[in-house]
């Protein structure tokens, strides 16, 4: 996997310099290559959507945690899952990377104020529609019909048709022995329906470099070089995110609430999350994951329950780099979102990031479903996918990380409602 990986990391620099130097060499006349990437992001959409859903249903009947504890790791996950969307939020209000991205996109600002100021029918066709409507977001969440979400890829509602499907079936087993074993053998064929879709989604992902050839030829021969400082610029915000969900949101935790030692817990915490950046995937580092939570003296229930079952709630790296990503697509194209829409695109990242830990490239998958519900463009996402492979890696590390903090948050929650708080175990002092 990591050496399949690699070898697209390869061929994506490639296709990266191929299209800036063909670009370059012969100027405007290169455009049309441009349109490569409309082909590679309507494919990925198009199995994005049964990808996500199978993803989901798995998720929902395949874990069988209830009572109090699980309610405890919802509560966590979420209220985390929140604090990524405030970070991605604030880092769009306050360093707008979409504003960089804009010599990609080749909407320009002079151009968005002729935009405004002009009254001619041609200025107000080029006008880019503000197509965000609350009513209409949250009207997707309420499928027309069960074939409706997936003809337009609306992520809001095929979310939904997959938990009440996942659910019902819960609730059926629950009625018989003879009723679980029907059950077991459907999700035994969605998991299977699962992994094949998986499987496409890796053969998919090779179309992107020629997506990233065709865009980046495009934006180098109408707008040179310098239409890809906003890459770099963009590349660095979603990192900054990323450090400040690992460096404070996820150290308060672990200082002020499991009173341990920083040094000690991410001396040990180090090796999973290098691992999961290594290989791109937080769900292949479990092992790891687990290991170093049995020697931070984290009982098995908990981290069972946080690293395991929760990995398909642990996603703080994918909604944080898609809420930056949205808004940054959003802004790039000239459309100016009020802080209601943020928030309502937010909430739906938030939503999409479920159930889809494991899944190949997930992050970028469900934002591709995200933007589409949203009605926002996505011409400039081949582009993105040039630079995705660190960011990918950096979102599943930010994902271990989430891991690793919630295990030991659950436990020490654990020991609360036990009354088995004693701060000198384990070593770590506070």
């Amino acid at each position: 996997m990591t050496k399949i990986h690699l070898n697209l990391t390869f061929w994506l620099v490639i296709a990266l310099a191929a299209g800036i130097l063909t670009g370059v060499s012969f100027g405007p006349s290169v455009a049309f290559l441009g349109d490569l990437g409309k082909p590679v992001i309507s494919i990925i959409k198009t199995v994005a959507t049964p990808l996500v859903f199978f993803a989901i249903v798995d998720a929902v009947v395949t874990t069988h945690v209830r009572g109090i504890s699980f309610l405890r790791l919802v509560t966590l996950t979420t209220f985390n899952g929140c604090i990524a969307l405030t970070i991605g939020l604030c880092l769009h209000a306050f360093f707008q990377p979409g504003e960089a991205l804009r010599a990609l996109t080749g909407t320009s600002q002079a151009a968005l104020n002729e935009i405004q100021t002009s009254g001619s029918m041609a200025a107000a066709a080029a006008a880019p529609a503000l197509t965000l409507d609350l009513q209409k977001v949250l009207d997707g969440f309420v499928p027309k019909s069960i074939v409706d979400p997936f003809s337009t890829s609306n992520i809001a509602g095929i979310v939904v048709l997959a938990l009440l499907a996942g659910f019902g079936l819960r609730a059926h087993a629950a009625t018989s022995s003879e009723a679980q074993k029907s059950v077991d053998r459907l999700a035994a064929i969605n998991h299977t329906m699962l992994k094949g879709v998986e499987h496409c989604i890796k053969w998919v992902v090779w179309l992107v470099p020629f997506a990233v050839f065709g865009v980046s030829a495009k934006a180098a021969g109408e707008r040179g070089l310098q239409a890809f400082t906003g890459l770099g610029y963009y590349v660095l915000v979603v990192l900054a995110g990323f450090a400040i969900q690992v460096g404070v949101v996820y150290s308060a935790w672990i200082k002020l609430y499991c009173r341990q030692s920083l040094h000690a817990f991410w001396t040990v915490a180090q090796k999973p999350v290098f691992y999961a950046f290594g290989c791109n995937s937080s769900l292949a580092t479990l092992p790891l994951t687990l290991a170093s939570l049995d020697k931070l003296k984290v009982s098995r229930r908990s981290s069972t329950l946080a690293a395991c079952v929760g990995t398909n709630l642990n996603n703080d790296g994918i909604i944080l780099y898609e809420v930056v990503t949205a808004l940054a697509v959003a802004s790039a194209s000239g459309i100016d979102l009020p802080l209601m829409q943020q928030i309502t695109l937010a909430g739906l990242c938030l939503i999409a990031a479920m159930g889809v830990a494991g899944v190949p490239e997930a992050g970028f998958v469900s934002l591709s479903l995200v933007l589409t519900t949203l009605h926002l463009p996505t011409a400039t996402l081949p582009l993105l996918l040039s630079v995705d492979w660190l960011l990918a890696r950096a979102r599943s590390a930010v994902n271990a990380s989430s891991d690793m903090v919630c295990s030991s948050v659950l436990d020490q929650m654990e020991k609360h409602q036990h009354g088995e708080i004693n701060h000198q175990n384990s070593g770590f002092q506070p």
